[in-house]
């Protein structure tokens, strides 16, 4: 009986490496995003004069930004689609779509911080509640705004005709990521701190 020997280059995992590497990070960046809101919300349940600085017009506010999230999430499927269909033009055009809805969700979110400091006071210094809100929604400011630069140059290249459906594919797996984590801050952070 011969030996069969690989000769390189397949996928053995029936995936290219680019997902797969994008998968691995989605997969490790979950895991830091859990163990803060697991630990947010141990300490939100745990204290009973937990601030509650939101009221109806903030909650306004993180509601817009939700709708900019999840409008840059079906921008970014059709970016996906267009591109694996051949339509590259139509791929750039929703790729910086997804990019400019990303910066608008960053703009919302640094005026509310600034009504926050300004107006209720709450700094990242003031408390719990201010560590672990600046701490929690600038991780993942942090991150959209990675991914409108991300995004950006993945538009840019894919224009000039250097990438894939592959790579616009694996750009996708970070943003809808990013949007996913939004769906859990949203309902934590906010709607949990309502001023009634």
């Amino acid at each position: 009986m011969q030996a069969s020997t690989w000769s390189g280059g397949g996928r053995p995992f029936g995936i290219a490496s680019r997902p797969l590497g994008m998968w691995l990070f989605v997969v490790s960046d979950a895991l830091t995003f859990s163990t803060f809101l697991v630990c947010y919300t141990y300490l939100r349940l745990a204290s009973p004069n937990w601030p509650t600085p939101f009221t109806g017009s903030s909650i306004w506010q993180a509601s817009w930004m939700t709708f900019v999230l999840l409008t840059s999430s079906l921008t970014m499927a059709l970016a996906v689609k267009a591109m694996k269909q051949g339509a590259r033009g139509r791929a750039v055009r929703f790729l910086a779509a997804t990019a400019l809805c990303g910066a608008i969700f960053i703009a919302l979110h640094l005026r509310e911080w600034l009504h926050l400091i300004s107006v209720e006071k709450i700094t990242i210094s003031s408390g719990l509640f201010g560590a672990t809100f600046f701490t929690l929604t600038g991780l993942h400011m942090a991150h959209v705004a990675v991914g409108v630069v991300y995004l950006s140059i993945v538009a840019l290249r894919t224009g000039a005709g250097r990438l894939t459906a592959d790579d616009v594919e694996t750009g996708g797996l970070y943003w809808h990521f990013v949007d996913l984590v939004w769906m859990f801050l949203f309902p934590l952070v906010y709607l949990m701190s309502v001023k009634l």
